[in-house]
């Protein structure tokens, strides 16, 4: 990657990140401070709260869609954008099925699993690059965040849904649950679920736009 193209990506994702960053701190606090769990929920897996940052990426698609668009950095097709975003949801659901369902049974198949969970955002770079290098950017630097919260949090038993675990969940030291809840499902679920989640808006967007454009270019 060029310094200039560097440079780009970094100013796309400055101030979605520093948003991410707020809203991800703002949680952790409401949640310390038992808030309105219908905002703050301390449930395992977030309880569907409002105040969250799940909910960024398919708006941020559409935000970073026009922005490269108005920067004449357009996909070949956006069709093509829109069935790998599909196809990334595939391989995702196909990767959590394989990896953790417990009627699938065969050696290594939680290494398969994860493999495929990354497969899905990979097959992101290939309709559309720019878009891709500019969600995977930002993913990261939504989900670190999370993980030091999530490493700090589970160290230190704060009851809240960075730490507590799922029913059921076995008990083990808190290295072991970190690594579990927390480092590989944001890395193999969040980071390619931004990439796949912001590429499908992001080419809704982009086919909207271009057949808009290509409209008003006929009737001139």
């Amino acid at each position: 990657m060029s310094t200039n193209s560097a440079t780009s990506t970094l100013k796309l994702i400055f101030i979605p990140a520093v948003i991410t960053l707020a809203i991800t701190l703002l949680r952790l606090v409401g949640e310390l401070q038992h808030w309105a769990p219908a905002l703050f929920s301390r449930e395992a897996g977030g309880g569907a709260a409002i105040i969250g940052i799940s909910w960024l990426p398919p708006l941020l698609g559409i935000y970073y869609a026009r922005k490269l668009l108005h920067n004449d950095e357009a996909p070949v097709s956006a069709g093509r954008v829109i069935l790998f975003a599909i196809l990334g949801f595939v391989l995702m659901g196909l990767g959590g099925f394989v990896g953790f369902a417990p009627e699938v049974q065969f050696p290594g198949k939680i290494i398969v699993g994860l493999l495929l969970m990354t497969a899905s955002g990979v097959v992101q770079f290939l309709p559309w690059r720019k878009l891709a290098n500019v969600l995977l950017a930002y993913a990261l630097a939504a989900r670190i965040p999370v993980i030091i919260v999530m490493f700090l949090a589970i160290k230190g038993n704060w009851q809240t849904h960075y730490d507590v675990a799922q029913s059921g969940f076995p008990a083990m030291d808190w290295f072991s649950k970190f690594i579990q809840i927390g480092f590989l499902p944001q890395v193999f679920l969040w980071i390619p679920f931004t990439l796949i989640t912001g590429a499908l808006t992001a080419g809704i967007t982009a086919a909207i736009m271009q057949r808009g454009k290509a409209i008003r270019t006929a009737t001139v």
